[in-house]
């Protein structure tokens, strides 16, 4: 079921985890990088301040160089002035102007000289330019750049029309200003008070500092388009690295949480070894367990209503005869069948609870270091004290203290071995000998239950874990015993990691051993100890 993203609960998280909750992988992983990025557009910034540094110094620079010209008017002869000024406005490509002390134009530049520019129309001009002036416009938009006023030759050309003449005219020291030209370049003009009253202007259209601004801008975009591209393309790799392979395994817990787990094949992702491969790996074994745990619960069912179906209908019938039958021998022989009925369906269903409960028991329960040579050495003295049927011999070969330790719930190992014992006792001669020895090999603990009866065949080795299933010495009554044992003691030993299997004895003589592996709690030399 998909999150409730609009539940009062879910109003109730932080604004990120809200936010997280709405919003898949893919765009996330896209917004991350993105904003990384956008640190790097912060470069425009730096452009509006590039471009105020270079201004700056242009306007101090034609300052000096204007002061520097006053200084050679005030020492050249009046009749080589104008050709000075005339040098120098060629020189820098600056209009030059002179205005009397009555603030009257005297001399310019322009007149003295052809200017050296060619008027243009706006519809004559290249797209780029078109572009590159909208593109002005964004950036100064965008950072917030302070406008300088418009550059407007004055209806009356004299000295009070320039506001930077007026400054300087009253300071006495040179005075610059910028200001925009039409296609929004540069206007630098510089104003100087020379000792005779009259005053200098000078005036520049400063294209190369546009110029320099846009080259620098080109090559930050470069970069920037550069940067996005390789950004969204990592960000889409992650996507189909991380996001697909998430969303397929997601499909398939979904169809498995449908209960359509028997066609579903969680994709392991083999060739990856990274997080998400052991996520796949991880589903799919778990996918793998709950069908198998499925099928055995549905395995057991199947067996549970199959072993009950018969003493219920032993007890049934006996019933239904009772109500028929008048002699009292036959009566008694039928109420026999009955209450032997109940104690097979009561032993049934207590071995049927104990198997059930054994895998969730052992999930919860907190292993403890258990000492198996020790338990198995009060386990053997407590069945010899209460005596052992058919003059039936125990000998246990006992190893040296706290060597055969393992970690285990010990409640559940008592009943393994029990199982054991009791199956080598049932399949023992009269007065034969049951060969009980714990040793240890390759950090594991070894205990082995040998007895001197008929033995397994091979057929039968696997068989008789199964449950239910059943194989009795001969002149045992029928249905003393639940065929729940081994599957028991085979669940309890996997539950502590460990193996259970059953061979033929190691020294050849006529019998089954049976044999449980558990892992040491520590690993010790082994060492046996014969009683």
């Amino acid at each position: 079921m998909a999150p409730d993203t609009d539940s009062p609960r879910n109003d109730r998280l932080p604004a990120p985890e809200r936010w997280s909750g709405r919003v898949s992988l893919t765009p996330r992983i896209l917004a991350v990088n993105v904003f990384a990025l956008a640190l790097l557009a912060g470069g425009f910034f730096y452009l509006d301040s590039y471009r105020t540094r270079i201004v700056d110094d242009r306007l101090v620079q034609s300052a000096r160089e204007l002061k520097l010209l006053a200084i050679g008017l005030d020492t050249a002869p009046t009749d080589r002035q104008d050709r000075l000024i005339a040098a120098y406005a060629r020189q820098t490509g600056d209009r030059v102007r002179r205005y009397g002390a009555n603030g009257a134009l005297i001399a310019d530049s322009f007149a003295m000289d052809a200017p050296r520019y060619e008027l243009r129309s706006p519809e004559d001009e290249a797209l780029r330019r078109h572009v590159a002036r909208f593109l002005d416009k964004m950036v100064d938009r965008v950072v917030s750049a302070d406008r300088p006023p418009d550059f407007e030759e004055p209806a009356v050309d004299r000295a009070s029309a320039w506001p930077e003449l007026v400054a300087a005219r009253r300071s006495g020291q040179p005075e610059a200003m910028n200001r925009y030209a039409p296609d929004r370049t540069f206007m630098i003009s510089a104003a100087v008070a020379m000792k005779d009253g009259t005053s200098l202007l000078a005036t520049e259209n400063a294209r190369d500092i546009t110029r320099t601004v846009r080259a620098e801008r080109f090559r930050l975009g470069l970069v920037l388009a550069a940067a996005v591209l390789a950004s969204v393309l990592l960000s889409l790799f992650l996507a189909r690295t991380i996001v697909q392979p998430l969303q397929r395994l997601a499909r398939a817990a979904v169809r498995v949480r449908l209960g359509r787990a028997r066609e579903v094949t969680v994709p392991r992702l083999p060739e990856r070894r990274d997080e998400i491969g052991m996520l796949a790996r991880a589903l799919s074994d778990m996918s793998h367990a709950l069908r198998q745990r499925i099928d055995a619960t549905d395995a057991f069912a199947a067996d549970v209503s199959h072993e009950l179906k018969n003493p219920i209908a032993s007890l049934r019938s006996a019933l239904d005869s009772l109500e028929r039958v008048d002699r009292p021998d036959l009566r008694a022989q039928l109420m026999a069948i009955a209450q032997d009925d109940v104690r097979r369906l009561d032993r049934l269903v207590t071995d049927i609870a104990e198997a059930s409960r054994v895998d969730a028991e052992l999930s919860r329960t907190r292993f403890e270091p258990i000492d198996l040579g020790l338990l198995i050495e009060k386990m053997v003295i407590a069945r010899e004290a209460r005596g052992v049927p058919r003059g039936v011999r125990l000998a246990f070969a006992r190893p040296r203290k706290d060597v055969a330790v393992v970690l285990g719930e010990e409640g559940r190992l008592v009943r393994v071995l029990d199982n054991l014992i009791d199956n080598a006792v049932s399949f023992s001669p009269d007065g034969g000998l049951v060969r009980i020895i714990a040793t240890v090999a390759d950090d594991q603990v070894l205990v082995s239950v040998e007895d001197e009866g008929p033995g397994v065949p091979e057929s039968e080795r696997e068989h008789i874990f199964r449950r239910f299933h059943s194989v009795r010495p001969e002149g045992e009554a029928f249905g003393k015993h639940s065929g729940l044992g081994l599957a028991i003691a085979r669940s309890i030993v996997e539950g502590h990691q460990g193996r259970i299997s059953i061979g033929d004895r190691e020294d050849a003589q006529r019998g089954a051993s049976f044999v449980v592996r558990l892992p040491m709690a520590v690993a010790r030399d082994p060492g046996i100890v014969s009683e």
